[in-house]
């Protein structure tokens, strides 16, 4: 801003105006290019207008420029707060507005998506994809609680806190039916926490091991063997069936065998799947006991 490039002052020689040709003798002047005139034609004919309230800026007034535009020092104020910029650092925006350094800042800074105003320098605030809030604008969608810089988790459009996306949206345990936060298993398309998914004798995990359920119970192997199988009447160890040799059992009169251990007491010949003869509590191939 500065002063226009004129001159006013009181004549005191004879000269005219150099438009309506009124002596300007003992009278008010300007003189801008060269040329006297009178006040009243300055402002009709000279004068700069001003770029805020469209109105001359006459020679009794102050006069504010900047890049061929003029203002009253007067109208030379913020856009926004109405602020005078008379000696204050001013930006000249959009429709030739000037703006204080204050509003221009609030204007150029980021919107909240929740509350919908400015987040301005100092301000503490949250970012997730290229969207932004005040920190105390971040609320839960589901408790309206404010999450601020704690944990979330994203459904579409909605935030929710950890307590209300577990209850909400995470999967129960089969056996505490509580929400499954973080890892688990699945067994038989059921969820379960792996601390849940236990043996039943002696509460060993048995995430990723080998196991047997029995009747909703589920057992190691070597609880099982201990605790559930049954003895084979031939090796008297425990026939675990999907465990290890055997895969088969063979069933009679109250007893089990191994498939493998299924054979006639005289010849040792197989006989799961075929025909056997009992002779004294004894199992034998059809011929053995004809030699009996």
């Amino acid at each position: 801003a500065g002063p226009g490039s004129y001159t006013v002052g009181t004549m005191s020689e004879r000269f005219d105006c150099h438009y309506c040709r009124d002596p300007l003798q003992g009278k008010k002047y300007v003189q801008k290019e060269g040329r006297h005139c009178c006040v009243k034609c300055f402002e009709k004919i000279c004068a700069n207008t001003c770029i805020e309230c469209k109105k001359p800026i006459g020679a009794d007034s102050k006069e504010l420029h900047f890049k061929n535009r003029y203002w009253h020092d007067s109208c030379f104020r913020c856009f926004k707060c109405y602020t005078s910029l008379v000696n204050e650092p001013f930006m000249l925006r959009e429709n030739n507005k000037v703006w204080c350094s204050n509003c221009t800042a609030t204007e150029d800074a980021p919107r909240c998506k929740g509350c919908f105003k400015p987040i301005i320098a100092g301000d503490q605030n949250v970012e997730y994809k290229k969207m932004v809030w005040h920190k105390d604008c971040f609320t839960c969608s589901q408790c309206k609680q404010v999450i601020g810089s704690g944990s979330f988790f994203p459904k579409g459009d909605d935030f929710y806190c950890v307590s209300c996306h577990e209850h909400k949206f995470a999967k129960t345990c089969a056996k505490c039916k509580n929400p499954i936060t973080s890892g688990g298993l699945t067994y038989q398309e059921q969820p379960w926490h792996s601390e849940c998914f236990i043996c039943s004798n002696c509460k060993k995990q048995l995430g990723g091991k080998r196991f047997t359920a029995v009747e909703d119970q589920f057992y190691c192997v070597e609880c099982y063997k201990e605790c559930v199988a049954k003895k084979c009447a031939g090796c008297k160890n425990p026939i675990t069936a999907g465990f290890g040799r055997g895969t088969s059992v063979v069933n009679y009169e109250d007893e089990s065998w191994h498939d493998y251990c299924f054979k006639c007491t005289k010849c040792a010949r197989g006989l799961a799947n075929k025909r056997f003869v009992c002779h004294n509590g004894k199992i034998y191939c059809a011929e053995c006991p004809k030699r009996l």
